[in-house]
């Protein structure tokens, strides 16, 4: 194990636990006194973790405690879905301290939408001690380029280098990494879920898989992708089309566009998914069945990789979310036909309780990830002393 790495597994003790004393380190990590004192020094020294009064005495001197200091610096989130987007300024735990949030089209292309997004973050203030920046958006992620590949819905992003278009702005590590992707990664932290499936309903349908504790991407980017997978109901009915080019996705019926286009079709002047969960909410006869169905069709595209990989936890969050039991029974409905007992013995299938602010808080967590590896780690500490 290299110097670096033995800093990075040091911090990430710290940012996982909170409050440890250098006894705590050496039984956790096997690292002796001497390198402990070092890789606890080196940490101090760079003002990420704080020494905050003594610990349990152990017959000598009382053992310092130290804990991590998540406001030594800032993270910017950046998550761009399908019609709008959420910029904050977070600190090194994820918290979201200020943000802002805008109506945009992701199909604009990049240089409008990162547009909106750079005066977005002019509205967060000073974002001096910044450490680095996380973007999220809705299509596959070349996660080592910083790149988006062949998106279904975001005409002109194709291999558009939007790490490179942050970076040369602020100078700090940019990552991109999928958005669904980003809330599937605080969710699992938040829910102490090792194996994870989180679904993100809204305008469109995305999904992230976390598994043995990893962000599961894929050797394209596109894991877990169920919204443009063949749904079961379009095996025996007219294929309908979807915004990505092909016929019968999952999103052409399940998606919140979709609910928008039928409940359209029946003479409900709906134009947004807000719109459809308030319809829900008011107990609209038609969107409840409509939604009730949407739910369905999900559960149809989850039960297979229920039956293949296994989660723990299905979570489920995003704008459709909010029409709770009417879109979840489905869901349920559905995953528990089509999958084994074993399988869903002890399944969790549930809402998300993250709020709005998940996804910038997954894509910071993802940042710091980052950031704090043993490959970056000398760098930052180096910078930060």
């Amino acid at each position: 194990m290299t110097l670096n790495s033995h800093i990075s597994d040091v911090l990430t003790l710290f940012r996982e636990q909170r409050q440890l004393s250098r006894t705590d380190v050496m039984e956790i990590t096997g690292l002796s006194r001497s390198t402990v004192n070092q890789r606890l020094t080196a940490l101090h020294a760079a003002g990420l973790i704080s020494a905050i009064g003594g610990g349990e005495s152990t017959g000598g001197r009382p053992s310092s405690l130290f804990a991590f200091n998540p406001a030594r610096a800032g993270l910017l989130a950046v998550d761009v879905g399908a019609s709008g987007f959420t910029v904050a300024l977070c600190d090194l735990q994820g918290t979201p301290l200020r943000y802002v949030t805008r109506t945009v089209n992701v199909w604009e292309g990049p240089e409008r939408v990162l547009g909106e997004v750079l005066e977005a973050l002019d509205g967060l203030g000073d974002l001096t001690g910044v450490w680095g920046i996380g973007v999220g958006v809705p299509g596959p992620v070349d996660f080592a380029a910083g790149r988006v590949v062949n998106p279904p819905i975001m005409t002109g992003w194709d291999g558009f280098d939007i790490a490179g278009w942050f970076r040369s702005r602020f100078q700090v590590p940019v990552v991109v990494e999928n958005d669904a992707n980003a809330r599937a990664a605080v969710e699992a932290r938040t829910l102490q879920a090792d194996n994870l499936i989180s679904l993100k309903l809204g305008t469109g349908i995305g999904s992230g898989l976390v598994f043995n504790g990893q962000v599961v991407r894929g050797n394209e980017g596109a894991a877990g992708d169920i919204g443009h997978t063949r749904t079961a109901l379009a095996e025996g009915a007219a294929l309908l089309q979807c915004r990505c080019g092909n016929v019968g996705c999952v999103e052409a019926y399940a998606s919140g566009w979709a609910l928008v286009r039928d409940l359209t079709e029946l003479g409900i002047a709906v134009s947004s998914a807000t719109q459809v969960v308030q319809l829900v909410k008011e107990g609209n006869i038609t969107a409840v069945r409509l939604v009730r169905q949407a739910g369905r069709v999900l559960g149809d595209a989850v039960a297979s990789l229920v039956s293949i990989l296994n989660p723990a936890v299905i979570v489920v969050s995003g704008q459709l979310a909010e029409c709770e039991e009417v879109l979840m029974s489905g869901v349920r409905e559905r995953v528990y036909q089509r999958t084994s007992p074993l399988a869903t013995r002890r399944l969790v299938i549930t809402t998300s309780t993250l709020g709005n602010l998940g996804g910038v808080t997954g894509l910071a967590l993802i940042t710091a990830d980052q950031i704090f590896s043993a490959d970056a780690i000398e760098e930052l500490l180096r910078l930060a002393a």
